[in-house]
């Protein structure tokens, strides 16, 4: 007769969490089993339920490791626990869902050990899932480009959401990429939100035309960062701080602080190296939720673009339906007449 799977019990405040299958290689390279990933989560538990607390959160998962096929849950499996709440979401199609709602340390745990590498939270909050209360930009670099030019163009990002009224909060994606996140008020829908997001990118894509661009159609973009506005329309998410990434070496989307950040590079935070890291630093977002703006001059921004320049609505993504005063959605090189 076969032997039974070995099984682990973690405590987890008052409650204790099962770990199937412990010595699952979950990274090949740098040997690294599921147990090692689920203790790490334990060991990030605090500061990672402080970035998703209340928020719907999808889970990407990754049951047969890194080197396997991951799948997005945006719903809440069957078989939870009991005490994995849920908010309500809607989508663009206009369907809705009941979305896992992390409120304690145990959920996170039980999350990991179904093969959760990323924790992609919406931004918003249970109480009101149609108004945001975070700002989030995205720093993609284009090939040709890399940390280092994401890392110029966050600083000057920096600047923008200064003018703007808003305190911005960096970390790695974990990859070659940065996210910028601010607080706001929850008093405005995705809508205003993403507008407000176009127009701090174009302001940065404005200052440094040579590195960074808020092109949609990739065949525009050169070897520059792209500022993705689109992370700010609905059911768009981003990793959360502290996830775990889907990528060989194990890598984490690590939060920093301004000054932290031209010093860093994102091989430097992985499993192994965070958990120390969190004990010698401590957060660097805690204080986030202290330093909540709003998207009032942001808008004007926006409003002053479209009047005095003509740059108003971009294309969305292509799941989407057609959004009022949105462009055409063709590539440029498609859309020219034919000459002659």
């Amino acid at each position: 007769m076969a032997s039974k799977a070995p099984v682990e019990l973690l405590t987890v405040g008052d409650r204790e969490v099962r770990l199937t299958s412990p010595d699952k290689i979950y990274f090949p390279g740098p040997g690294i089993t599921k147990r090692d990933v689920v203790h790490y989560y334990l060991a990030v538990a605090e500061p990672l339920l402080r970035a998703l607390y209340e928020r719907p959160t999808n889970l990407k998962r990754f049951p047969d490791g890194v080197e396997g096929e991951p799948f997005y849950g945006k719903r809440l499996p069957k078989g939870a626990p009991d005490y994995a709440e849920t908010a309500l979401v809607r989508f663009p199609s206009g369907r809705t869902a009941e979305s896992l709602c992390p409120t304690e340390p145990a959920v996170l745990l039980w999350a990991a050990n179904m093969g959760t590498f990323d924790f992609h939270p919406w931004p918003v909050r249970r109480a009101d899932t149609d108004r945001p209360d975070e700002l989030r930009i995205d720093l993609d670099p284009q090939p040709g480009t890399d940390f280092a030019d994401a890392q110029a163009v966050a600083a000057v990002l920096r600047e923008v959401l200064d003018d703007a009224g808003l305190v911005g909060w960096p970390k790695t994606s974990g990859g070659r990429g940065i996210h910028v996140f601010a607080r706001i008020r929850p008093e405005w829908d995705f809508i205003d939100v993403r507008h407000a997001v176009i127009a701090i990118a174009r302001r940065v894509a404005q200052r440094l035309p040579e590195r960074a661009t808020v092109d949609w159609w990739k065949e525009e973009r050169g070897e520059r960062v792209f500022l993705d506005f689109n992370q700010a329309a609905r059911d768009r998410t981003v990793a959360s701080a502290w996830s775990v990434r889907g990528r060989p070496r194990a890598t984490v989307s690590m939060p920093l602080t301004w000054e932290q950040l031209p010093d860093v590079e994102p091989e430097d935070f992985d499993v192994r190296t965070v958990p120390g890291l969190l004990v010698e630093r401590g957060d660097p977002h805690e204080a986030m939720d202290a330093a909540v703006g709003g998207i009032e001059t942001a808008l004007e921004w926006y409003t002053a673009d479209e009047r005095d320049h003509g740059l108003g609505e971009m294309p969305y993504p292509p799941e989407y339906p057609k959004m009022p005063g949105e462009p055409m959605r063709v590539q440029p090189s498609r859309a020219r007449p034919a000459s002659g």
